[in-house]
């Protein structure tokens, strides 16, 4: 009887370790993915970018606009919105539309289908494949960046380059709150999307 609760002591407490290195790891994964996502720089205030598509990610303050900004200025030639409503219009995206001057409707393309960033980059890609673009500019903002980036290189070949075109739709550091949630759901992607 002693040996058998022995061996249950010792059973519980290699059970106990394993557990301990899992979580240990699990957290030095969680602070590794916060640090990564908090130092993601705002290069598209600091140069001027250009490529032949830029594709929007929705769900953020200014990113659509930004993407209407790139085409007007000329600095995409197709624009690309990704996770559009599915009964959604393109005059009721973007109102102000008639002060874009000269802008075609026919280089805006709306996906509808897409509810993730997952969804965003399995999505976009035919798109991007059949407008011919040979590298994108990836309009999201500064926090949602770094997964958005990853994910979308992982889904996308890599004759196909992609350029972060981060932006700013609220306070430029997000709280530690919002950047805790961001870097958690960057965990769970690297297990499975990138």
């Amino acid at each position: 009887m002693k040996y058998l609760l022995t061996a249950k002591g010792l059973l519980r407490s290699r059970t106990f370790w394993i557990f301990m290195v899992i979580g240990a790891l699990v957290i030095q994964r969680f602070v590794h993915e916060y640090h990564l996502i908090e130092k993601e720089p705002m290069i598209s205030w600091t140069k001027s970018q250009t490529a032949d598509c830029a594709v929007v990610l929705t769900g953020g303050a200014g990113r659509v606009r930004e993407g209407f900004d790139l085409l007007a200025n000329q600095n995409v030639k197709k624009l690309v919105i990704s996770g559009v409503y599915s009964n959604a219009r393109l005059r009721e995206i973007m109102p102000v539309w008639p002060f874009y001057g000269n802008l075609n409707e026919n280089d805006v393309v709306l996906d509808r289908r897409s509810e993730t960033t997952f969804g965003n980059a399995q999505q976009s890609l035919p798109l991007v494949e059949a407008l011919k673009c040979r590298d994108i500019l990836l309009v999201t903002s500064r926090l949602h960046m770094y997964r958005s980036y990853k994910t979308f290189r992982s889904a996308f070949p890599e004759n196909i380059y992609i350029q972060k075109h981060p932006i700013v739709g609220g306070r430029y550091e997000a709280s530690v709150v919002e950047t805790s949630f961001e870097a958690l759901k960057s965990f769970f992607y690297s297990l499975w999307a990138y």
